[in-house]
């Protein structure tokens, strides 16, 4: 049997064969977010250098959230619509993932595990269950590009070669363009491990290329100034908003925060569905991560990021993010620590195969083929909308007789309320993006999305409440209705049903004396000059990185990484004990 490692381009192609046919099935499109990307995207496609969003929100601005994915949607639909335009960035961030993990894994093990790491990403559980359940496409275009910059990161602070310096910067900040919070939690979980690998290594090899800690320290200084620099740039108008106003509504409940012990279904839908099999190799991976000297850092990092992906499970999450975790989800540190336990999984695949040969071959096929398929199938086991409905019927009543000229709410339409946003000219005073949202009626409360109140308990329902009563102040005259159980509440507020939509399944409620709605005059606007570094830093940062990635390597990654892997260090190959 070959020892030698998988060729990429077969890694490549089995992304292809198992992915692009559920992509171009349009299967994300079930999920939780990937409306609310794509929503962005159409207003990229209309505004390019004006980030401020009227359809939500009263008028909401797109410089809360780092725009690199959206853009390239926007780019890509002119030929391909924005749905093929999602699905076609979506696809090249599982490319470049499994591309990403296989030079990650470089690093920590030999390049015949580190390709079946590569291979193995393929298949996660966690990617599968972000892209086709959470739709956080942010969060997977984030991660391969941050993963393909660590390895540059390890060679500028071991060797201090200057071409892995500029390639690390530039993909460092696309990789803050397309998420923030990869950026800066990876900085822990991912970076920190490379740096502490560096240092270890640092009287590694050659006289030449050995160095002092104090250098590898400078160096990494260096490119933490340098990069913290070039995001500060990249996404100033980011900043800005975050800084002048920063995330202070009540905290709203995410079950990714929950107790996995004391609430089971959330335990299978956060935990068991991302990891899969990767439960399996547990014992592995501590076993092996404390034993092997040099894998230490790496097994702290993995250790981290999985006890705060545990949410509520344990006290980990509040103690490390403190406020930050009543505002961010759990399920992408569950992602990132499956990425990190990679490298452990291509060690163990590669011994488990060369002892057991074909029956470990079949073995480890089945538990991928059957962790890829759990995580797919999720979004139809337990669909975000129970319901499949058409909105185009509302959309064109809105477009209609000037009833554009009001604003509108939708109840019961769970996340369709992005879909029917791209569809109308009209504005709401709903939406999905909380972060961005300023009016006082959905900040007092910890409620999420309006159409959703009831699942928010009275918080939701006060919220909604709220907004009704003030409906004269922002021109809210329409609210259309898919559930019933909002029929009592319209009602005692004054309002009342004016028409029906969808066989009489949706309903049409109106308030009487409601004035048109008007501009907000809103001190959230951005200027016009940030809407052109927008337009132009984030999106022209990622064409930098594909240029300067086109810049040659005089010599390829394994023989510049040129240290013993764990496999040929301190254990027999073929063994499983040291």
């Amino acid at each position: 049997m070959s020892r030698r490692p998988i060729p990429l381009s077969f890694i490549l192609m089995a992304v292809l064969l198992v992915h692009l046919p559920l992509l171009v099935m349009k299967l994300p499109l079930k999920s939780y977010d990937t409306n609310q990307h794509i929503f962005f995207a159409s207003h990229y496609l209309q505004h390019w250098f004006d980030p401020w969003n009227t359809k939500w929100y009263a008028g909401f601005s797109q410089t809360t959230y780092p725009p690199l994915p959206q853009q390239w949607i926007a780019v890509l639909s002119h030929i391909t619509g924005l749905e093929y335009g999602y699905m076609a960035v979506q696809l090249v961030a599982i490319l470049l993932l499994a591309v990403g993990v296989y030079r990650f894994s470089l690093l920590w093990v030999s390049p015949r595990a580190a390709s079946f790491a590569a291979l193995a990403s393929v298949f996660l559980g966690s990617e599968s269950f972000l892209v086709y359940s959470a739709g956080q496409l942010g969060t997977t275009s984030a991660a391969p590009i941050y993963l393909n910059a660590l390895p540059f990161l390890f060679e500028w602070i071991r060797f201090g070669r200057w071409r892995a310096f500029i390639k690390a910067s530039v993909l460092f900040a696309a990789a803050a363009a397309a998420h923030h919070a990869t950026l800066i939690f990876g900085s822990f979980f991912f970076a920190l491990p490379v740096v502490a690998l560096a240092i270890m290594e640092r009287e590694e090899g050659d006289e030449s290329e050995r160095s002092s800690t104090a250098a590898l320290i400078a160096r990494t200084v260096a490119i933490v100034v340098v990069v913290t620099a070039a995001i500060v740039v990249v996404l100033l108008p980011f900043w800005i908003a975050l800084i002048h106003y920063p995330v202070t509504q009540e905290p709203i409940p995410h079950a990714s925060r929950a107790n996995y012990i004391l609430s089971p279904f959330w335990g299978l839908n956060y935990f068991i569905v991302p990891y899969g099999a990767v439960i399996l190799a547990f014992p592995f991976i501590f076993w092996r991560g404390a034993a092997v000297h040099r894998l230490r850092p790496l097994l702290v990092g993995f250790w981290l990021a999985f006890l705060v992906g545990l949410g509520g499970t344990t006290p980990v999450s509040q103690l490390v993010l403190r406020r930050a975790g009543e505002v961010i989800t759990m399920e992408r540190f569950s992602y990132w620590a499956t990425l990190l336990a990679l490298p452990f999984i291509g060690v163990l695949v590669t011994e488990l195969i060369d002892r057991f040969k074909t029956p470990a071959i079949a073995t480890i096929c089945t538990l991928a083929a059957l962790t890829c398929g759990l995580a797919v199938a999720w979004s139809t086991i337990h669909p975000p909308d129970a319901q499949e409905f058409d909105t185009k019927p509302v959309a064109d009543w809105l477009d209609r007789d000037g009833h554009d000229h009001y604003r509108y709410i939708t109840l019961g339409f769970g996340n369709k309320i992005a879909r029917l946003a791209m569809q109308t000219d009209a504005g709401s005073v709903d939406g999905e993006w909380n972060s961005a949202r300023q009016l006082p009626e959905l900040t007092a409360h910890g409620a999420g999305t309006l159409t959703s109140s009831k699942f928010f308990g009275k918080n939701g329902i006060d919220a909604l409440r709220a907004m009704l009563e003030h409906a004269d102040h922002y021109g809210l005259k329409w609210v259309f209705v898919r559930d019933h159980y909002y029929d009592p509440l319209l009602a005692f507020a004054g309002w009342r049903p004016v028409d029906n939509l969808n066989d009489h399944t949706i309903i049409v409620w109106s308030k009487d004396g409601v004035p048109p709605a008007t501009p907000l005059n809103a001190p959230q606007i951005p200027p016009h000059w940030q809407g052109l570094l927008w337009g132009l830093l984030p999106f022209g940062c990622s064409i930098l990185a594909i240029l300067v990635l086109l810049i040659p390597e005089r010599r390829p990654l394994e023989s510049r990484i040129a240290f013993p892997s764990p496999a040929e260090e301190e254990y027999v190959p073929g063994r499983l004990a040291s």
